[in-house]
């Protein structure tokens, strides 16, 4: 069964980054109708942490949601926009692994990119993700985690790891690569 996409993509004007994930969880798994919406997700805790200093600062932890209103105006503030490689999906499984995920249609990219002029960076949250847009980039070598690559002029992709707990690597590495990437591309904080 083709699953479309059921969120539009995040684009604020004054985007700098575009975050592009594969595609969201079976709506089961969701507490918000937003991006990163599965609770066990640490995406929203790691940017708490980064631009905070507090990694639960988007998180409602007595309903076990995230704080989605405070999540949007913080993107929008800071310039940060949110979208996925997939716009049509076949789940071959009923969960959210990437590796049971049949891309049907793949997301222009360019066409996002054009509505955020400032935009000259990519940050891919897993290897689906970061496969999508090399080859939508015509990019030959796929990057390992922690690593950016050019992918056109002023177009630069930072291949973050995975915000999923299942990936293995501790919540503060993840936090310093985002952190590493955040400063690349803000210029500090």
């Amino acid at each position: 069964m083709i699953e479309k996409h059921p969120l539009k993509p995040f684009l604020p004007s004054n985007a700098k980054v575009l975050f592009l994930g594969s595609f969201p969880p079976p709506k089961k798994r969701w507490c918000m109708d937003f991006f990163y919406p599965n609770f066990i997700n640490d995406h929203w805790r790691i940017e708490g942490q980064i631009w905070f200093g507090d990694k639960n600062h988007l998180v409602d932890t007595e309903h076990k949601c995230f704080k989605m209103n405070e999540i949007i105006a913080f993107l929008n503030e800071k310039g940060i926009a949110l979208f996925d490689t997939a716009t049509a999906v076949n789940r071959l499984k009923d969960n959210a692994s990437d590796a049971f995920l049949e891309i049907v249609e793949h997301t222009d990219i360019r066409a996002l990119l054009a509505q955020m002029p400032q935009c000259h960076a990519i940050a891919t949250t897993g290897e689906k993700a970061t496969t999508e847009v090399c080859a939508y980039f015509n990019v030959d070598t796929i990057p390992s985690p922690n690593t950016k690559v050019a992918l056109e002029d002023s177009l630069t992709l930072y291949r973050l790891p995975s915000s999923s707990r299942a990936y293995p690597l501790s919540f503060d590495k993840k936090v310093e690569a985002y952190r590493r990437m955040f400063e690349a591309v803000f210029g500090g904080f």
